[in-house]
């Protein structure tokens, strides 16, 4: 089956002027990102909400904290790779210690810039971001989510870090969804393994399900777009109710989705964890794809995964 593909980066601008629309506090602050974060047609519709502060993110999220202190409502927009670690200590400081009601976009994470290369791969993001108080830490699975998340943001008080890819994937997302932050959306009920994604790679959790039940395993698929914060119920009910959980992420193994997940069973239930991601490696150069299957973040990687779990915890029993 061929299904329709759509970058959720047209969803974030689309939604992003829906919401600029009815709320004048909303203005866009970019870093002469103007293309890459799809903002061209809202800065011909809202000029005067428009700040390109060129290339430096540094000021841009400073800029963003002053717009806020101010009672606008700032969406600083740029790429997740240079606006995570650039930036970082005015992340910290200017947003995360004065709690500031600014939604930083980091656009085009992960591995989606591929043939740029390491310096243009985003796959610490999540650890620079998730260990900051305050800031809100989201990584929506398709254009569905991604509209639902922008609307909330908007009503979310306190800065929130959106994670915006640009790699195409299907809608999997109901088209009523209603995002709650640090709430996971069980997609496929199971009993034997779980799947933990976000992101990009939710649709390839679900795939991967599809070949396990192939082989007789049910596997139980949950969107964990929340990293922070995470839901603490569904990770510990997945620990108690089937034999392991397989954490599938577009980011290093160290430090974010897989790990926020292995610091509560760790401490509240212990079980057997995989965690599937960049394993503490520059990712090479080449296109997305490439760079998936390269990490085995395929649908047969990640089932091949999920049987490993199962079988070493069927060794031990």
């Amino acid at each position: 089956m061929t299904h329709q593909l759509f970058d959720c980066r047209d969803a974030y601008s689309q939604e992003l002027e829906a919401l600029a629309a009815a709320d004048p506090r909303i203005v866009a602050v970019v870093n002469d990102s103007v293309s890459s974060t799809k903002l061209k047609n809202f800065r011909t519709k809202f000029p005067g909400r428009f700040i390109n502060v060129g290339i430096a993110e540094q000021n841009m999220v400073g800029v963003g904290a002053g717009l806020a202190l101010g009672n606008m409502l700032p969406y600083v927009c740029g790429a997740s790779c240079f606006l995570t670690a650039r930036a970082n200590e005015q992340v910290k400081v200017d947003l995360g210690y004065t709690n500031s009601n600014v939604k930083l976009c980091g656009m085009s994470s992960g591995m989606a810039y591929g043939e740029l290369g390491p310096t243009h791969h985003s796959i610490e993001d999540f650890a620079f971001t998730r260990v900051i108080p305050n800031l809100a830490v989201v990584a929506p699975a398709d254009s569905v989510e991604t509209r639902a998340l922008m609307r909330y943001s908007a009503q979310h008080v306190g800065p929130m870090f959106l994670r915006i890819s640009r790699v195409p994937v299907r809608n999997i997302m109901p088209k009523d969804f209603v995002f709650t932050l640090g709430k996971a959306h069980t997609l496929r009920p199971g009993h034997d393994v779980t799947l933990i994604a976000n992101g990009i790679l939710v649709e390839r959790a679900i795939d991967a399900a599809e070949i396990l039940g192939a082989s007789g395993v049910d596997a139980r698929v949950l969107n964990m777009s929340s990293v922070k914060p995470i839901d603490r119920e569904a990770i510990l009910d997945a620990a108690r109710t089937t034999r392991g959980i397989v954490t599938i992420e577009e980011h290093s193994i160290y430090g974010g989705l897989g790990s926020a997940i292995a610091e509560i069973v760790a401490q509240e239930h212990p079980t057997r964890i995989r965690i599937l991601g960049v394993p503490g490696v520059f990712a090479p150069t080449g296109s997305s794809d490439f760079l998936l299957e390269h990490f085995g973040l395929t649908p047969s990687g990640i089932a091949q995964a999920a049987l490993q779990l199962m079988a070493a915890a069927k060794a031990t029993t």
